[in-house]
């Protein structure tokens, strides 16, 4: 027992150290918690989101789209004080953020992308974002998905597709740049409330709090409760 629970030990200090640099973000909702990871091949977009995170930008703000099986968006300046029933999307920060589209970071289920406008480069908003609800595809789906966007699938993004669900047609035009660790149930219990013809719940569904959180620490408490709990109860 000693001998197992020191190796535990071990590959949770390694884990530990290893992600000690990772930046993640929690975001707090009447729903629930959503941790999301934010992914290192994309920096300007991810220090973006810390850094609005920092300056508690988000706080108080709506996720004002929120449709089934596609996404829940948030983050427009302008919904912090808006009426029911007002349009909103399109409230923004003074700047937008360099597109970092690849192959490797896709619209998987659970997925952080950011929201743009029609713009050529592909650049997106410094403030708005959306988490993906998506569905699962089947092969043939995505086939059809390929044909329409011009864009291939890698044999692992097919399985993902498959598997877990996404949104394949907005990849390529939007940057992935962090995916859901935990809360994803809450994500898709915020994409079922009712809503009105914009896709504005009826009932407003406001961010508390959007914090930056060091993703070793999340990580830590995740494994004590799932390895450490049969040694010590």
């Amino acid at each position: 027992m000693l001998r197992k629970a020191f190796t535990i030990l071990c590959l949770l200090a390694g884990f530990v150290t290893a992600s000690a640099r990772n930046n993640g973000i929690r975001i707090e909702t009447e729903y629930g918690d959503i941790i999301l990871k934010l992914y290192r091949n994309t920096p300007l977009n991810s220090n973006n989101m810390i850094a609005r995170a920092n300056e508690h930008f988000y706080d108080s703000l709506l996720f004002h789209r929120c449709i089934p099986k596609f996404v829940v968006q948030g983050g427009d300046p302008d919904s912090m004080h808006a009426k029911p029933g007002v349009l909103l999307g399109d409230g923004d920060l003074p700047f937008l953020v360099k597109a970092e589209i690849n192959d490797e970071n896709f619209h998987k289920r659970g997925a952080l992308g950011v929201a743009r406008d029609t713009t050529p480069d592909k650049s997106g908003s410094a403030a708005q974002f959306y988490i993906v609800i998506g569905k699962r595809y089947t092969e043939k789906q995505l086939d059809s998905v390929s044909k329409k966007t011009g864009r291939k699938f890698t044999e692992h993004q097919k399985r993902v597709y498959i598997r877990n669900g996404g949104t394949p047609k907005l990849d390529g035009n939007y940057t992935v740049f962090g995916e859901v660790l935990h809360g994803m149930d809450v994500a898709e219990k915020i994409s079922k409330l009712d809503r009105d013809k914009n896709d504005r719940p009826l009932t407003d569904v406001r961010i508390r709090k959007v914090s930056v959180i060091p993703l070793h620490w999340w990580q830590y408490m995740q494994l004590k409760g799932k390895l450490w709990d049969p040694f010590f109860n």
